[in-house]
């Protein structure tokens, strides 16, 4: 059994409710799941998990909110190589550009993206929900 983190911060409640679709189709596939909001993880967890789904909305010019969540993400950076991981977050404005830069730091890192990440605009839909779900199951 593969055990799999889910990582998130959310602002409005958008990216949590995210968050527990993608945990609860990683246990749908079978996987030892633990969320997290994003102050209760760091780097020294990593080693824990077999995959990780890092979860944060586009804040500001199509950025990752900057107090909480990227401090954490940028001090588990270096323990992403050869990691399966996956993205997803909510937006409010813009083009999903936070997402893409995101995308490109994690592959720059070393990671292995397991699936296509997941946006929503605002408040996710049954659709949204959906690729979510499916997004934990191709980490489990």
């Amino acid at each position: 059994m593969s055990k799999v983190a889910v990582v998130y911060w959310s602002g409005t409640g958008n990216t949590e409710i995210m968050a527990n679709k993608v945990a609860e189709g990683a246990k749908a596939g079978g996987a030892e799941v633990e969320v997290f909001e994003a102050e209760g993880f760091s780097a020294d967890k990593m080693d824990e998990f077999d995959a990780v789904a890092f979860g944060c909305p586009s804040m500001g010019c199509e950025e990752l909110e900057d107090t909480i969540f990227e401090p954490m993400f940028a001090s588990c950076e270096s323990k992403l190589q050869g990691k399966k991981i996956a993205l997803f977050g909510s937006y409010g404005w813009g083009d999903g550009e936070w997402m893409q830069n995101w995308e490109e730091t994690c592959k720059n890192d070393g990671a292995s993206l397991a699936c296509d990440s997941v946006i929503c605009n605002e408040t996710p839909d049954d659709e949204a929900e959906a690729n979510c779900v499916n997004l934990g199951k191709a980490l489990a």
